[in-house]
């Protein structure tokens, strides 16, 4: 699917104000739409990336690249990026949904054609479509259904198992969903996708994203700022300053680590995660002062993982598999799982793949009936943690393609509904 761009986004935007906007829309949804939430988050991150990477490479300007090992926030605008694509996908599956209220389609491709989706560049989806249908499901139902995947990475339906167990577990989704009405239940899906990616781009740019916005005004106003005065000075809500300490401490020690450390659980029981934020910042400027360029490389990937596994284990991890389901929802772990092998990222010229990572990996069951990427589950932490890293470790061996930033995205469908 070809998303199509508005306007550059601003770079010279004031700080204060995107990061104020989007903690605005945090909490008055009323005002915004899931989609603008996502533009100003994704170009939050856009700024702090260049701001955090011109501490790591000098040369760096506003709108340039850099070879140096990108920092986290480098990472942030393309997974940001990623979560609006999906809510295109599911403005789609509305769109689908709206039409067939007026009028039910007569076929699977009446449906998919009434937004746009026909042509090779959506075999997939109308592949998907096809095999709910022989499941059972509404013609405007699968339709809706398969839409979820436009932006996904329909490459992986190729392999006829992974095909078969995401049209049974999309089946299984449409089964329990609330609502009598076929198009209700499929409502239920739509909404939850939507939710779920909302909520967690949203709650990961408040915590993470204004934790580097604080850093960055501290910094400012610090003068010579060293990895020092960044663990005795600069403070986090509910960061504790022994453990930012502790974990400094140990990322030096253990930088050049094979692999590098990353169960973090184990290393630091009983440490509050938000005490990784300030660590990383101080490993940052420890990697800006590093004496080679290996040794800055290797500390970058630490202050990485440190803010990823924050981001992930307690950020994401309540959005995705939240201890209560909510009543109007199917279950956002099994939502998950259903699309976790098509999942991917564009980090700029470099495309990462959850497929790609999984068949990289020891087979989980041995049973050469099920594919590897149907094994794992995004919703669970240590299958999106294990897959995140890899995306890492690829795109360190191309530094410079994450500096092509995506741009806004556009609701093609919010012009025909009034949007």
């Amino acid at each position: 699917m070809h998303l199509t761009p508005s306007r550059p986004i601003p770079l010279g935007l004031p700080r204060a104000l995107l990061v104020a906007s989007v903690l605005l829309a945090s909490t008055s949804h009323a005002q915004t739409t899931p989609l603008e939430d996502n533009n100003r988050i994704t170009a939050g991150y856009i700024e702090l990336a260049y701001e955090i990477g011109g501490l790591l490479d000098p040369t760096l300007t506003p709108g340039g690249t850099s070879a140096v090992r990108p920092n986290w926030f480098v990472f942030a605008p393309h997974a940001s990026r990623t979560g609006g694509e999906g809510l295109l996908g599911a403005s789609l599956a509305r769109s689908v949904i709206r039409a067939a209220r007026v009028q039910p389609s007569l076929s699977l491709q009446q449906a998919l054609g009434r937004v746009g989706l026909t042509g090779a560049l959506h075999l997939s989806v109308q592949q998907l479509g096809l095999q709910l249908v022989l499941s059972g499901l509404p013609f405007d139902v699968a339709a809706s259904l398969a839409s979820l995947t436009t932006a996904l990475n329909g490459a992986a339906l190729l392999d006829a198992r992974t095909l078969l167990t995401t049209t049974a577990r999309f089946a299984a989704l449409y089964a329990s969903a609330p609502g009598v009405l076929p198009l209700d239940k499929a409502e239920r899906i739509v909404d939850t996708l939507e939710h779920t990616l909302n909520e967690s781009n949203l709650a990961i740019f408040t915590d993470i994203g204004g934790s580097g916005r604080l850093y960055m005004d501290w910094r400012a106003g610090a003068g010579v700022v060293t990895p020092e005065r960044v663990l005795t000075e600069f403070t986090l809500v509910d960061a504790v300053p022994t453990q930012s300490r502790q974990a400094y401490d140990y990322a030096l020690a253990h930088a050049f680590d094979t692999p590098r450390p990353f169960e973090f659980d184990t290393l630091f029981p009983g440490m509050h995660w938000k005490s990784l934020l300030v660590a990383a910042f101080a490993l940052y400027e420890e990697a800006r002062l590093a004496p080679t360029p290996a040794a800055r490389d290797a500390l970058i990937a630490m202050g990485n993982n440190y803010i990823a596994w924050r981001e992930q284990h307690d950020m994401a991890q309540p959005v995705f598999s939240p201890a209560v389901q909510r009543p109007d929802e199917v279950s956002r772990v099994e939502l998950l799982r259903a699309i976790t092998p098509l999942l991917t990222t564009d980090f700029g010229t470099m495309t990462w793949t959850y497929a790609d990572f999984a068949y990289s990996q020891p087979d989980r069951d041995g049973n050469p009936l099920t594919s590897p990427p149907t094994e794992y589950n995004w919703a669970l932490f240590w299958d999106r943690w294990t897959g995140i890293l890899f995306a890492f470790d690829a795109a360190y061996l191309q530094p410079t393609a994450l500096w092509v930033m995506p741009e806004p995205l556009v609701d093609p469908t919010a012009a025909a509904n009034g949007g």
